[in-house]
């Protein structure tokens, strides 16, 4: 039966005892407060019976937070005394309990829904997040934030929407704005084997941006990013501290330079002979672990100091021999704390600062690095500046790698760390990956060969330089991203891979999705999964003489997919190794020229003369294009002994091998081409 709708003032409305809602919610009461005040009506009709002998007046058993709404709003002057709501009457209160019940079991509205609903408030009707936000009675930091969970990337709105992730995880993706990298880390975490939190997955998509108050972004400072061109992103952040700088690649760049400048200040107050620095709040063990320290002498006690340290002593046993006095009663609770005052200051007095000389420091090694209130700090320790020479002396030649060029006359051969081999070492492989990648029946001659050379072996096959089952191959560098040509391609062929055939939820259903995709789209898994598994082998090592074999079936052209540059390699040798390479450029001429330069400006040098961005001859250009470190070559071979193999399996079986893994024996193999 149908029961009609009529308007009526809201004075003559009443809540009844038989609704069911007792208690209510602040928050959600001052939502609906702010709707109806801005719109000026109630959307959804109350229901109730007339009052016997008050004709006009009428008893609300369901709506009555509505009701109590519209009445507090009345009162306080947003709505007239004679504003009208609807009613729905019904003839008795037969079923009045049930219909409030049922009337208060409203479903939650879907997030995802309620994230395009006010994005297309916004969009396609005109409105501004702040006028969305006062009409609802949320902020507009709310809003904001709900319209970007809106335009998530797919997959994961999608998730969201069928309630496989939650709201919370959802924030977590939204907390960067990069779709594509959104996809990507989405995809990620769905191949492990719990569901990641949303710390975590912060965390991920925060990689390569920084937070305000990251030491790094103090030292570069907010201003001077802004006007450098750097993006801010604001919508979830409310202060300076902890807006996330989206371009960290550009907060990198200013950071080096300005840490340039204060090394420049402090060698040529300080006077050692080279200071290296270093984005971070500390010196790690890796870029010291082959260095040995500078130990300073302790200065020697000033007269008075002497004096003042005689007479503690003589206190100190005048105390000693009244307490053992046998008439006497011991350490009284005076001779203690006094013994205790005088022995701290004796100590003080004898913690010296040790001091260098001159003569050390001229020949020492210096980091600086970012304090935690973002000022360049001059780390503590010094080391022993490395030299070409110190393999004469047995004293750091063991633990340094020497990236060998031609044995000519005169020429400083880079001393180059552990660290930076293996960094070469990664992009090598990067490089690798992209071609074999980028040539699916490459990939598919090199995976049988794989498959098949480790079956015959059973144990061996170390020297093949990958990993059997196309799982990632373990990183040498830890949070490592090299930012080259090489690794951008890799991301796009990556995100090119078509996944259509992962949606399916049974093992054999995702099997024939993935047999049923065009053969083009195999080939790009086939190529992908085996090019995923070739490690980062720094020359010399078991394993880089058939990395390099595979980078000369392929004909990589090294020099136009890479060029070393002052972050990736000159900032990292000496400055007569690079002075060096230029007089194999450009003769004693083009090393006069720069000679007089300082380490950090003749590093940005060399990185637009091996670009090509100097102006010298053609033919000098067109060495300086060609040019390369040796580790970054795919140089041919020796030849191998006959019996190679079967020896180095001997050498594996009894345990020669296993010295790659130990911490700082990999740093005392040469790193020869």
């Amino acid at each position: 039966m149908n029961y009609p709708i009529i308007y009526v003032a809201a004075r003559n409305c009443a809540l009844s005892p038989l609704n069911v809602r007792t208690q209510s919610d602040p928050e959600a009461d001052a939502e609906l407060d702010a709707l109806i005040g801005e719109t000026g009506y109630v959307i959804q009709n109350l229901i109730g019976v007339e009052v016997k002998r008050k004709k006009g007046h009428y008893s609300i058993f369901a709506g009555g937070r509505r009701l109590t709404r519209v009445h507090n709003l009345i009162e306080k002057g947003k709505l007239t005394e004679d504003f009208e709501v609807p009613v729905l009457v019904i003839p008795n209160t037969k079923d009045a309990i049930a219909l409030s019940l049922a009337e208060n079991q409203k479903l939650p509205m879907n997030p995802a829904d309620e994230c395009v609903a006010y994005r297309d408030m916004i969009q396609k009707e005109g409105k501004s997040a702040a006028e969305v936000a006062v009409r609802f009675g949320k902020s507009e930091r709310f809003v904001e934030g709900r319209v970007r969970l809106a335009d998530l990337a797919k997959p994961v709105f999608e998730a969201l929407r069928n309630r496989e992730i939650t709201l919370q995880i959802a924030m977590a993706y939204g907390s960067n704005p990069d779709v594509i990298k959104q996809a990507a880390v989405f995809e990620q975490m769905g191949q492990g084997h719990y569901n990641p939190s949303a710390s975590e997955i912060r965390r991920e998509l925060a990689k390569g941006t920084y937070v305000g108050g990251d030491p790094k972004a103090l030292l570069v400072g907010r201003e001077a990013y802004l006007a450098a061109g750097g993006q801010i992103d604001p919508d979830l952040y409310t202060d300076e501290a902890t807006e996330r700088w989206l371009d960290g690649h550009l907060v990198d760049k200013l950071a080096n330079e300005k840490l340039a400048e204060a090394a420049d200040a402090i060698r040529e107050r300080e006077g050692f002979a080279e200071i290296r620095i270093l984005p971070t709040t500390h010196v790690t063990y890796h870029e010291t672990y082959d260095l040995r320290r500078v130990r300073g002498e302790l200065p020697p006690l000033a007269p008075e100091q002497e004096t003042r340290c005689e007479e503690i002593q003589a206190e100190l046993e005048a105390i000693e021999e009244r307490a053992a006095d046998e008439e006497g009663e011991g350490y009284t609770e005076d001779d203690e704390a006094r013994t205790r005052a005088l022995e701290a200051e004796y100590q003080s007095i004898m913690d010296r600062t040790p001091v260098l000389t001159e003569e050390q420091k001229a020949s020492s090694l210096a980091y600086v690095v970012i304090g935690r209130d973002g000022q360049p700090r001059l780390h503590e320790q010094l080391y022993v500046a490395p030299s070409a020479n110190d393999d004469e002396d047995g004293e750091q030649g063991e633990d340094l790698l020497e990236d060998e060029g031609p044995d000519e006359p005169g020429q400083a051969k880079p001393i180059i760390s552990q660290r930076l081999a293996d960094e070469l070492a990664t992009m090598k492989a990067e490089l690798l990956r992209v071609h074999v990648a980028s040539d699916p029946r490459f990939a598919l001659d090199l995976g049988t060969f794989y498959m098949a050379e480790k079956a015959r072996l059973r144990y061996g096959g170390i020297e093949l330089a990958t990993e059997l089952h196309a799982e990632a191959a373990p990183s040498r560098v830890v949070a490592f991203e090299s930012g080259t040509h090489a690794a951008e391609e890799w991301a796009k062929l990556d995100a090119a891979l078509d996944r259509s055939w992962t949606d399916h939820d049974d093992v054999r259903d995702r099997y024939d999705a993935f047999c049923a995709l065009p053969e083009e789209a195999r080939a790009a898994w086939l190529g992908w999964a085996i090019a995923r598994t070739i490690h980062a082998v720094p020359a010399g090592k078991t394993g880089s003489a058939f990395v390099d074999h595979l980078g000369q079936k392929l004909e990589i052209d090294v020099a136009t997919w890479w060029r070393p540059t002052a972050t990736n390699y000159f900032d990292r040798i000496s400055k007569a190794a690079i002075l060096a390479q230029f007089e194999d450029i450009g003769g004693a001429e083009l090393q006069k020229r720069y000679g007089a330069s300082k380490k950090h400006d003749l590093a940005a040098s060399a990185e637009r003369l091996f670009a090509g961005d100097i102006h010298i001859d053609a033919d000098d250009k067109a060495r300086a294009l060609a040019w390369l470190p040796d580790a970054m070559r795919f140089e041919p071979a020796l030849p191998q002994p006959a019996n190679d193999l079967g020896s180095s399996n001997d050498q594996f079986a009894d345990g020669d091998e296993s010295v790659e893994d130990e911490p700082g024996v990999e740093a005392s193999i040469a790193n020869a081409a």
